[in-house]
């Protein structure tokens, strides 16, 4: 049973950082000389890459982009709100009960996360022939996937009795 949460527990612990770098770090959409986050971008001229804000406009509407900061900052606060709480159940819930509060943490984290990642596939570089989906677009989309996870996870895992 130790093994079983030693490694729910770091399960979550790899969500929680795929979502803080791929919240944190610059690579939504990549260039051979951009790099764009959710936050700013990033131009490299002449071998030194300078620091530029989003375009406004119609390329970043600046609604949808609000709503995949606030939706991808509420995945790590959920996230690292949920780890916080199956700590907590570890050692307050009683014998037989399920880890049901984590799951609805970890499932509130999945759902921002996906609603981030959903609304910038559906929003932003629709109309940009060249450049790529980066690493932090498809970190976003991995951690959805984990966070989906330990949630199913939490929500059938019981605490043991003991016989």
């Amino acid at each position: 049973m130790l093994v079983l949460l030693a490694g729910i527990f770091l399960l979550h612990l790899a969500s929680i950082i795929l979502l803080l770098v791929a919240t944190i770090d610059n690579a939504w959409w990549v260039t051979d000389t951009m790099s764009t986050d959710v936050w700013a971008r990033w131009i490299l001229n002449n071998g030194i890459w300078n620091h530029t804000d989003l375009p406004t406009g119609s390329t970043y509407p600046s609604d949808y982009l609000q709503a995949v900061q606030a939706s991808a900052i509420l995945a790590c606060i959920f996230s690292i709100l949920g780890l916080f709480v199956f700590v907590g159940q570890l050692f307050t819930l009683a014998k037989g009960q399920r880890f049901t509060f984590s799951g609805i943490f970890q499932l509130l984290a999945c759902l921002c996360i996906m609603i981030a990642a959903s609304i910038y596939t559906n929003i932003f570089h629709n109309d940009e022939s060249s450049g790529q989906y980066g690493h932090c677009f498809i970190l976003a989309w991995i951690s959805f996937a984990f966070t989906f996870i330990s949630s199913i996870i939490y929500f059938v895992l019981r605490k043991k009795t003991r016989d």
